[in-house]
């Protein structure tokens, strides 16, 4: 039975607006779900919306409709955005959905049943764009420490989870786990800034308003909603049944890939309430940086604030993609620029990339009408070359293994280079003038055409739709994680189609 992995992204806030920077977790999500699936792995891979709470409430009550309307109107959003951006979600889970609903009313009570939930009285401060509780000493100047938002006192009946109980497990847990948060500056933010202050039991229910699943033991009451989100990634799984197959084959998650925002729900919350279910917890957790405009935050008064189809439409899926994968350093925050989009765009995939291939296929047919030869009439620079390719995949699985995406498409990026370089420095236009040296250039032009292949697999977790247009331009069948593992698998006699243009270069708007 194949490896499992089982990799999530937190639900999302369903919207009728999207930006580019909602979309980065998700993106580099699919980029791992699918490289893991080359590679031979039973993915899991989970999505899906967070629909309850107190601005959902209010929102559906502002456009005349019921909140499960208001949510059903612009589920579809979601969906089709992600469809744009070719993520590839095994599960699409709504905290709507009936099951999941019973199921976390059932986690709710197996807590209370236990102790581990107990009744009381909520005064305090609550930011509602967030759905989060803070203590006075936690904000900044007097607002949401994570919105800057204006955040109001609360007093109301309120059930609360025992998180002070689990402090010290907690702590354990870290020590004994030191990889469980990453990058370690946000596990250094969660000892110093949450947990060693000392942990405050959570308010976990609400009773102002009805927008929420029911506490079925206690109607005037709603589950708190990151209570109900957090738990989706088991839900999902069938628990509470443990038995259920997916829950016994996938949990406990292998990567939880989170926001930096939201590492403290991830990362205390949920490990204390897992601790209180007696079950696993997540392999890892791993808080990246924002996706910022321009050196900025995303404005609509601003005008940066484009729905990501946009720039999808104007530049290409895989354009999109690239850019959010290679330009960031995974867990750094990173800058979204139109322009930079198109420089990268312009330097890495219509001139490294594009060029190469569309170079190598149409020499191919202008020399030999595209039928693929290699008669072995080798000289050390090919050495050179096909180690570099070689080597590229052990690099690629380093990295991808590591979560630095951006750093394994650098990998790839310089081996397409070398191609390039190779090019220049064999001059197959040179040896097409001399009949004696037919048999080397088809040998130049062989291993040029068999690195593009292994490029092109490693290439199509992160640009999927580019790797197949190569893949089918090369008319191969090798196209399998295990078929670059040596060099020499392109067909030989098999016919090269036609060559087509993959990247056009875009025109700066400055230019």
């Amino acid at each position: 039975m194949k490896e499992k992995f089982y990799i999530t992204t937190p639900i999302y806030y369903p919207s009728a607006e999207f930006h580019i920077g909602h979309c980065y977790t998700t993106i580099i999500a699919d980029a791992i779900a699918r490289y893991k699936r080359l590679t031979g792995y039973d993915v899991f891979f989970q999505t899906g919306t967070d629909e309850h709470g107190e601005k959902i409430e209010k929102k559906a009550m502002e456009a005349g409709v019921t909140p499960k309307e208001y949510v059903d109107k612009i589920i579809l959003n979601s969906k089709d955005l992600w469809s744009s951006l070719g993520i590839t979600y095994d599960y699409f889970i709504r905290t709507t959905d009936k099951e999941h609903e019973v199921a976390v009313q059932k986690i709710f009570k197996k807590l209370y049943d236990q102790g581990d939930i107990y009744k009381g009285e909520y005064k305090g401060l609550y930011c509602v764009p967030c759905e989060s509780f803070w203590t006075e000493s936690q904000l900044i100047d007097g607002k949401c420490p994570d919105c800057g938002r204006d955040v109001k006192e609360v007093s109301e009946e309120a059930y609360f989870l025992k998180l002070s109980k689990y402090q010290d497990k907690l702590i354990e847990f870290y020590d004994e786990h030191p990889d469980f948060i990453l990058p370690i500056s946000r596990k250094n933010e969660m000892l110093n800034n949450f947990i060693k202050p000392g942990l405050e039991d959570l308010c976990v229910s609400r009773t102002s308003f009805k927008w929420g699943i029911p506490v079925d033991f206690d109607s005037k009451h709603v589950v708190y909603v990151w209570i109900d989100a957090l738990s989706n990634y088991i839900t999902s799984l069938g628990y509470p049944d443990e038995n259920s197959d997916k829950f016994k084959r996938y949990w406990p998650a292998d990567l939880h890939l989170v926001g930096k925002e939201i590492v403290r729900f991830h990362t205390i919350i949920w490990p204390i309430m897992l601790m209180a279910l007696g079950l696993e917890l997540p392999k890892k957790v791993f808080g990246h940086g924002w996706l910022i405009i321009d050196g900025g935050k995303i404005s609509k008064s601003l005008g940066n604030y484009k729905d990501p189809r946009e720039y999808i439409n104007t530049y290409g899926v895989d354009a999109v993609r690239y850019y959010a994968l290679r330009e960031v350093p995974f867990g750094n925050d990173g800058n979204f620029s139109e322009d930079a989009l198109i420089s990268r765009t312009n330097t890495d995939l219509a001139n490294i990339l594009g060029n190469l291939v569309n170079r190598t296929i149409s020499m191919s047919h202008k020399y030999f009408d595209g039928v693929i030869k290699n008669p072995k009439v080798e000289e050390e620079i090919d050495e050179s070359l096909i180690s570099s390719v070689l080597d590229l995949k052990i690099k690629v699985d380093e990295k991808m293994n590591n979560l630095k995406v951006n750093e394994a498409i650098d990998e790839i990026i310089e081996v397409l280079k070398k191609c390039n370089k190779y090019i220049d420095d064999t001059m197959p236009w040179i040896l097409a003038k001399d009949e004696s040296k037919t048999d080397r250039l088809q040998t130049v032009l062989y291993n040029l055409l068999e690195s593009i292949r292994i490029c092109s697999i490693l290439l199509s977790p992160f640009i999927p739709t580019s790797s197949d247009k190569i893949l089918e331009q090369l008319n191969t069948k090798e196209i399998s994680y295990d078929s670059i593992s040596s060099f020499g698998k392109l067909e030989i006699g098999s016919v090269l189609n036609k060559p087509e243009i993959l990247f056009h270069r875009i025109i700066l708007k400055s230019e």
